[in-house]
């Protein structure tokens, strides 16, 4: 047939590789007849990828099997944790919080940092350097309020003591000087949260969502068709800048002038921060984030959507978030092990 190009051997191999690899990170280690079945690969293919892979210092035998019978097939094969290492980072008024990772998503290192330095970045850095205890990261992700602006990496003013707009070039400039540079991504923390709902909490499996997050800001994280979308400048989602009544819907829903409100109360006020991206995204299910979403639970939720119901057309799920932690810092590790296996594992 005219036009038709079948795969080179080469990326044939790649994209095989890539299969076993996530076989592994998603269900541990496997002997060689499990990869057979799982992939669906001749065995001559599965044995070539796993000697592959182990020379590329990817893959290792991780012990066997329970099987009676020794051999080949009863070694277990499991990744390389500490191939290579990232860091997430949650930047929050007065305190940084860092989590290290290695490349399996395993802990190997969390610190929080409590100041209000003149100089932002070099605060971040020496938190970063301090969690990572001599391991070279790959790459760093660090959550922070305000717009991000996807093309510049600019950002907008947080009110953050020690901020700046350059904040990821000075972040790196900052690790620079301690020693070999990761790769760094700036992203808004709320959009960070969003990613980890998506992975791991109410989110999970749905193509469409909107995250309300109501803490120590407010804000709002947008997922279409699988994606997070950030907006032309990084501004999607920021719901903090609607007017409620006269009043700024932000200050409105800061955790510290919600506490103590009757659930009725509280669901008219985020039934008004959730309206409109349900009028104009038709998302089919808001989750409530934040300690607000949190403390409040399916009750909340519930309260919320009775309200959605009785002014929109569109039908619409809401639940309270189910991350367990912080959401934030979750979400930073995941978009750091993103980038870092995309870069390793091809």
């Amino acid at each position: 047939m005219c036009g038709v190009k079948t795969a080179t051997p080469a990326l044939a191999r790649a994209i095989n590789d890539r299969l076993a690899l996530d076989l592994l990170l998603d269900k541990g280690p496997l002997t060689a007849p499990q990869l057979r079945a799982l992939t669906g690969l001749s065995r001559p293919t599965v044995s070539d990828l796993l000697e592959r892979l182990q020379g590329d210092g990817l893959v290792q035998v991780a012990g066997e099997s329970g099987e009676v019978r020794r051999g080949p097939n009863a070694r277990l094969y499991g990744l390389v944790a500490d191939r290579a290492h990232v860091a997430g980072v949650d930047v929050r008024r007065g305190s940084v919080h860092v989590t290290v990772s290695d490349i399996t998503g395993g802990i190997a290192g969390t610190i929080t940092k409590v100041a209000e330095p003149d100089d932002l970045a070099p605060f971040i850095a020496g938190a970063v350097v301090e969690a990572a205890a001599g391991r070279e990261l790959h790459t760093v992700a660090l959550g922070v309020p305000g717009l991000v602006d996807p093309r510049t990496g600019l950002t907008t003013d947080s009110g953050l003591p020690g901020w700046r707009p350059d904040l990821a070039a000075a972040v790196r400039e900052a690790l620079a000087e301690r020693g070999p540079v990761p790769d760094l991504v700036l992203e808004n923390e709320v959009n960070l949260a969003t990613v980890a709902e998506h992975r791991l909490g109410s989110a999970a499996g749905h193509e469409d969502f909107a995250l309300l997050w109501a803490d120590d800001g407010v804000g709002a994280g947008v997922v279409l068709n699988g994606r997070l979308r950030r907006g032309a400048s990084g501004g999607a989602g920021e719901v903090g800048f609607l007017d409620a009544d006269g009043v700024d819907f932000c200050g409105l829903m800061e955790a510290r002038f919600t506490r103590g409100l009757p659930l009725e109360a509280l669901a008219d006020r985020l039934a008004k921060g959730v309206l409109p991206l349900v009028a104009v995204l038709d998302p089919g299910l808001v989750v409530l984030g934040g300690t607000t979403g949190r403390e409040g639970g399916g009750e909340l939720a519930a309260l919320v959507a009775d309200r959605l119901a009785a002014r929109s057309p569109a039908p619409t799920a809401v639940r309270p978030t189910t991350v367990e932690g912080n959401g934030i810092l979750q979400g930073a590790v995941l978009t750091a092990l993103d980038r870092t296996r995309d870069a390793i594992y091809g």
